[in-house]
């Protein structure tokens, strides 16, 4: 059995090696995929007890494919580059947010 590292651990897939951006693109298609809305939010810390982020921009309603998310993504990295950034997901059915994943660290090289 092996003992993980004393690391910061965050939110869902926090466990894995950072994603590549083709892995963040494929989990942004699974969210078109289910037709889910795409949004962005960061925050300064992302302690379990910080509920509310800051949302970058309106969610994305028209988004239809994972390229047009990753540029807003993008986007949000070069204006709060010392933020974490996260994707998310909303349902609208169930009028809430069913996934998310941190897709920015900062002060690290990968995401």
């Amino acid at each position: 059995m092996q003992t993980f590292s004393k690391e910061r651990r965050y939110e869902t897939l926090s466990y894995l090696p950072p994603l590549s951006d083709a892995q963040i693109s494929k989990q942004i298609q699974y969210i078109l995929n289910q037709g889910y809305i795409p949004a962005i939010e960061f925050n300064e810390n992302s302690e379990p007890t910080v509920y509310y982020w800051t949302l970058w921009k309106l969610p994305l309603f028209g988004a239809r494919s994972t390229q047009e998310v990753l540029n807003e993504v993008q986007a949000c990295r070069s204006q709060y580059g010392n933020n974490f950034i996260r994707v998310v997901g909303f349902d609208n059915i169930k009028q809430c947010q069913v996934l998310s994943f941190i897709v920015h660290k900062p002060n690290s090289s990968r995401y």
